[in-house]
Formats: structure tokens, C-alpha cells, sequence
């Protein structure tokens, strides 16, 4: 019973934190009317959200290895209400830009304060699948974000969707703080210099090295593109109005949240018959390399199975974390995975502004925007080809 309220209440951050990520989405055509921005400020707005994230990543690590999950989620969680209660009283894009950096800030442990907890309540050969139980409940959020915002917008303007949102994420530090029992482990190097030889030593890894790349790619493409550009692509390429993009994306966030659940529970059976994590690792964002290739190209594939196709793919980096973890002793989790998270929400973050920049830019020089959507996502998918090669080999000699 502890366990699953565990689980259940840590999945219930992740989902706040995933409908803080996607939220601009939604709301991007209401704060281009309110506040003037343009496709480069509305990219470096949502992706501020993943510099503040990635950021708080290394400090982040040191201080669930040390307090543990449940105390260090719940304080951030705080930071998060306040930074969306400044983004809802905001009257020009610098105030908005400072409520999302609060909300990266405020929401950076949802995910890996949640992979500690359950590394803690778990045994370690059900972390493939009680991992993918979490980033299926989480993404949920994902769905929310999309087409339940855009219902939320009939009965609210902007302002009160970002003060509903700080009232859930009050609500749920008080849950947690409730309802979740405190719980350490072992924490052999707790002093600063013992949690820097310990950060080091899993920087220095060779495997670490192998792993990062591709899920870095993989994972920081997919964010930006489902957390705010899969809507522009949609219209621009696809030709969809506003709300059927939206029920796009919301597709996708299903897709993927299928995908959590599925992948993780084969991960573990595929490890039980003697396949390494990282060789289905690197199939599942294999996988997902096939699908943007499948969307450039414009093969005939209806359009709503080949971005469900792509958001089922999109869910690889559950593998990624549950092999990271693997990797490394217990008590070097939190930093393993905030590790890998701090690259994957660094490449988010110049995606997300790149795709905004290349926008601006092309459209200027008078290029159609649709020409510049396959353009960007051309060159995504060979970086994420070039950074599989190695995974694969060190997967087969696993």
C-alpha cells in the first residue's frame, strides 16, 4: 500500500510537470495577442523552462542523494506555484519570462525526485517497468496540456489557466508532504566534496558517454517539437487548423504515454531473456529516428498514425534512465539521472529556440515556413543518426 501511494503521488507531480512544459502550446496564440511576441520570443519563452530545468539538474542530484525526494520535491514545488502566479499577473514578456524560469526551477524534481523515490520503494529489477508506470501516468500531462487547455481557454483567459495551475502544484507538495513516508538509503558520501569525486566519477564513465548522446538527441528533439513546435508543423506543413493540431498533439501525448507503459515492461523482459537495457535502448530511439523520417518525407501513412507512430517512439528515454541507473550504485542515482538529464534538456532548449530562430530568419529572407519546419527537422534526424552508431556497437558487445 506505501508503495503504490508512493507511486501515485510522485506520478501526480510528473503529470504537473509535464502540463507546465507543453502548456505554451496552448496558450502561444493568446500570449502572441496579449504580449506581442513574436515566433523567437515565443520559442525563448517556452525554452527558458528547459534552462532553468537543466540547470538545476547538478545542484539538484547532490540534494536528493542528500535530503532525499520527498522533502526537495516538495520545497521546489513551492518555487513552481510562485512562478506561475507571476506568469499569470504578468503585463509584458520579461515578467512572463521570469514565471517560467521560477516553473523550471519549481518543477526540476518532479521527474528525478520521482526516479529516486521509486529506485528507494523498488526493487531494482522492477525499475524498467514501475519507471514506465510513472512516465505513462506523467505524460498524461502531455495530453492535458494540449487540447484540455484549449477547452479550458472557453470558460478562462490565459491568466486564470496559470492560476489553476499554481493551486494543483500547491495542492500536491501538501500531498506529498502528507502522505508520503520519509525515506533515505544508504547515503555513504554525503559531504560536498565525497558528492562532487561521486558526480565525477560518473562523468568520467565511458558507458555514460555512449548512452548521453542519442538520448540527449533523441529526447531533447522530441520535447521541443511535442512541448511547443509539433502545433506550427502541423498547420504549416499538414495544413490543419488550430484545433485539429491541437487534438494532434494531444494524440501524440497519448501515444506516448502508452508508449512508457509498453516499452518499459518489454525492457524487463527483454533483460530477463538476456537483452541488454542498452540495446533495446537504442532500438526504441531507432525507432523513433524512423518516424521522423517517415513525417519528413510525406509517405502515405494517415496522418494520425504516424504521429501516434512518432509519440510511441518519443517515449524511449524511460529505457534511457532505467539503464543509466543500472549502470551506476544506488546511491549515485540521483545524480546519474540528473546527469543525463541536464543533457537532454540543454539540447531541448537550443531545439526549441533554434526551431524559432530558423523561423524568424527564413521567413524574413522570404522562404515558406513549411520548406523551413523539414528543413530543421532534416538536420535533427541526421544528428540523432550519427549519435546511435556508437550505442549500437556497445550494445552488441554488451
Amino acid at each position: 500500500m506505501q508503495r503504490t501511494r508512493v507511486f501515485l503521488v510522485f506520478s501526480l507531480g510528473f503529470f504537473i510537470s509535464y502540463i507546465f512544459r507543453g502548456v505554451n502550446l496552448a496558450l502561444a496564440p493568446d500570449l502572441i495577442a496579449a504580449l506581442g511576441l513574436s515566433a523567437s520570443d515565443l520559442g525563448l519563452l517556452t525554452s527558458l523552462f528547459f534552462v532553468a530545468f537543466a540547470g538545476s539538474q547538478i545542484p539538484l542530484g547532490m540534494l536528493l542523494d542528500r535530503f532525499g525526494p520527498r522533502r526537495v520535491e516538495a520545497a521546489l514545488l513551492l518555487v513552481a506555484a510562485a512562478g506561475s502566479v507571476l506568469s499569470a499577473l504578468a503585463t509584458d514578456p520579461a515578467t512572463l519570462m521570469a514565471g517560467r524560469l521560477l516553473v523550471g526551477i519549481g518543477v526540476s524534481a518532479c521527474l528525478m525526485g520521482a526516479l529516486k523515490a521509486l529506485l528507494l520503494w523498488f526493487p531494482v529489477d522492477r525499475l524498467p517497468v514501475v519507471n514506465g508506470g510513472l512516465f505513462a501516468l506523467g505524460g498524461l500531462g502531455a495530453v492535458a496540456a494540449a487540447a484540455p487547455v484549449e477547452w479550458a481557454l472557453t470558460v478562462t483567459d490565459w491568466r486564470g489557466v496559470f492560476l489553476g495551475m499554481a493551486a494543483a502544484t500547491v495542492a500536491t507538495a501538501v500531498l506529498l508532504m502528507a502522505l508520503v513516508p520519509e525515506r533515505q538509503g544508504n547515503q555513504p558520501d554525503q559531504g560536498i566534496r565525497a558528492q562532487l569525486a561521486g558526480l565525477a566519477r560518473i562523468l568520467r564513465d565511458p558507458f555514460f558517454w555512449r548512452l548521453a548522446p542519442p538520448t540527449m538527441v533523441q529526447q531533447g528533439t522530441f520535447l521541443a517539437v511535442q512541448g511547443l513546435w509539433a502545433g506550427p508543423y502541423l498547420m504549416d506543413v499538414e495544413g490543419l487548423d488550430r484545433q485539429a493540431a491541437a487534438n494532434t498533439v494531444s494524440l501524440v501525448g497519448l501515444a506516448m504515454a502508452a508508449g512508457f507503459g509498453l516499452t518499459g515492461t518489454a525492457a524487463r523482459a527483454l533483460s530477463l531473456r538476456g537483452v541488454p537495457l542498452a540495446m533495446t535502448s537504442a532500438a526504441t530511439m531507432a525507432g523513433f529516428l524512423v518516424m521522423q523520417v517517415v513525417i519528413l518525407s510525406g509517405l502515405p501513412l494517415p496522418l494520425w498514425l504516424s504521429w501516434a507512430l512518432y509519440g510511441f517512439f518519443g517515449a524511449s528515454g524511460v529505457i534511457s534512465y532505467a539503464t543509466v541507473t543500472a549502470q551506476f550504485p544506488p546511491h549515485l542515482s540521483g545524480r546519474a539521472n540528473t546527469a543525463m538529464t541536464l543533457t537532454m534538456f540543454g539540447w531541448a532548449f537550443l531545439t526549441q529556440l533554434g526551431i524559432g530562430a530558423v523561423l524568424d530568419a527564413g521567413t524574413a529572407a522570404g522562404y515558406a515556413a513549411a520548406d523551413l519546419h523539414r528543413g530543421v527537422w532534416a538536420v535533427l534526424a541526421a544528428i540523432l543518426a550519427a549519435t546511435l552508431l556508437p550505442l549500437f556497437a556497445v550494445a552488441r558487445r554488451a
